[in-house]
């Protein structure tokens, strides 16, 4: 929970819109493919923080003056949703911009980032989501928030619908390119639709049930929202190299010819430490999502080049030793895209998934260049990522370090609050994870 003192110490709001410099894309329709809507409910937030002097003597008019140019190159993100005659979802490309926040705060970086408490970043990035306005509503927004110290932060809102984290990292990595006067030859775009074999109009008497890795809820309409049943808490912590390397020989074992690898270790730690936090009754099922890097190309945005992976267990977690479970994490995930993609066009009307959250999903991000956004000679000292509207099992996101993996991993969890402080003495108690 946020504290009064950091609620009070974001002052001095500003909002205004910034589109592309020239009509690049105008008019345009980008349609949206299955997996684009059917990830329309979840919010990626970012918040990058930079120390001074990064962006001493750089104006807000200056600043935009740049954002002018980087949305000539990326007219997608900077559109509005639409409905298609058939009803569908689309996006008119540059037809209103990205909403721009101005803010200020009366703490310094260091104290700000010294608090122990992640539901803090929060304050530094748009909530915004999506509707009931839906034609008014930005796809991504910007906080630009100033530190007394001289450091900023940079905050990003943006809608899943448009492509997944990799895309929008991408997409401000591209910004910190054109403030160094370095322009991409293409715009950034969508990749063409794929045409899967599925006959929508003749759909199945007998249809399979939505896939395991979803969450049905709604219908949602014009508002793109959900409420949990249970409040969710964040929290983050920091595995080093060393830790790692003892996780991955505890949990490798034996198994000499199959080291089990960083991402599925930190699986395998907090599955089983869920598992006893709930008492040895779950979860049976998690959800793996993954940068597919063999398909994924640059100046793509994109939701169908992350895997979305599911691993079943017939019998209780805390049945399986810590090297079976790490075992079924490399072995045994069954991709669901395409499962996804067919629910998606089964029903009259499309229907309204959650994907996070639907069963415990672990995120990884380790690759994901977070750290490459280079701004007038400097990197942030510190990348926050989360994501909203997710459904009640929760999310686990891998991060790296600002040093990148080779100094370890950042691990921030999202979870129903009643289990955040069982889960860290756990994770204490059996793994000597604090």
């Amino acid at each position: 929970m946020v504290s009064s003192e950091e609620q009070n110490s974001i002052y001095d709001i500003k909002i205004s819109t910034v589109s592309a410099g020239f009509v690049s894309g105008h008019n345009a329709i980008q349609e949206l493919s299955a997996m684009d809507l059917a990830m329309k409910l979840h919010y990626l937030r970012f918040v990058y923080y930079f120390k001074a002097p990064t962006f001493d003597g750089f104006t807000i008019l200056k600043i935009k003056e740049t954002m002018f140019n980087w949305l000539n190159h990326a007219y997608i993100p900077c559109g509005r949703l639409r409905r298609a005659d058939s009803g569908r979802s689309c996006i008119k490309c540059n037809d209103g911009g990205v909403r721009i926040i101005e803010a200020k705060c009366r703490l310094s970086l260091d104290e700000w980032l010294e608090s122990g408490n992640d539901s803090r970043h929060k304050l530094l990035v748009p909530d915004q989501v999506l509707g009931p306005d839906l034609a008014f509503s930005p796809l991504v927004l910007i906080q630009l928030t100033d530190f007394k110290c001289g450091g900023k932060s940079v905050g990003m809102s943006w809608a899943h619908v448009l492509g997944d984290a990799f895309s929008a990292v991408g997409f401000i990595n591209l910004w910190a390119q054109v403030i160094a006067a370095h322009y991409p030859a293409q715009p950034l775009t969508k990749p063409k639709q794929q045409n899967h074999t599925f006959d929508f109009q003749n759909p199945n008497p007998n249809p399979s049930p939505d896939p395991l890795s979803t969450k049905r809820v709604g219908p949602v309409g014009d508002l793109w929202s959900t409420s949990n049943n249970s409040k969710m808490e964040p929290f983050s912590f920091y595995i080093s190299p060393s830790e790692l390397t003892r996780l991955q020989a505890q949990i490798s074992g034996e198994k000499a010819d199959e080291q089990i690898p960083a991402f599925e270790c930190i699986c395998v730690v907090i599955w089983q430490c869920l598992a006893k936090v709930k008492d040895g009754a779950g979860p049976k099922v998690v959800t793996i999502c993954r940068n597919d890097l063999k398909t994924r190309d640059n100046g793509i945005i994109t939701n169908e080049r992350q895997t979305i992976g599911l691993v079943k267990t017939d019998i209780s977690v805390g049945k399986h030793t810590p090297t079976e479970l790490g075992s079924l994490l490399m072995n045994k995930v069954d991709d669901e895209r395409l499962k996804i993609e067919e629910s998606m066009g089964r029903d009259d009307t499309l229907p309204d998934f959650l994907i996070y959250g639907a069963n415990l999903t672990f995120v990884d991000l380790s690759d994901a260049p977070f750290y490459d956004m280079e701004v007038r000679g400097q990197r942030p000292v510190y990348v926050n990522c989360f994501i909203d509207n997710i459904a009640d099992e929760g999310v686990v996101l891998v991060l790296p370090t600002p040093n990148a993996c080779s100094d370890g991993r950042i691990v921030s969890v999202t979870l129903p609050e009643n289990q955040v402080a069982k889960l860290k003495s756990v994770l204490k108690e059996d793994w000597f994870i604090a």
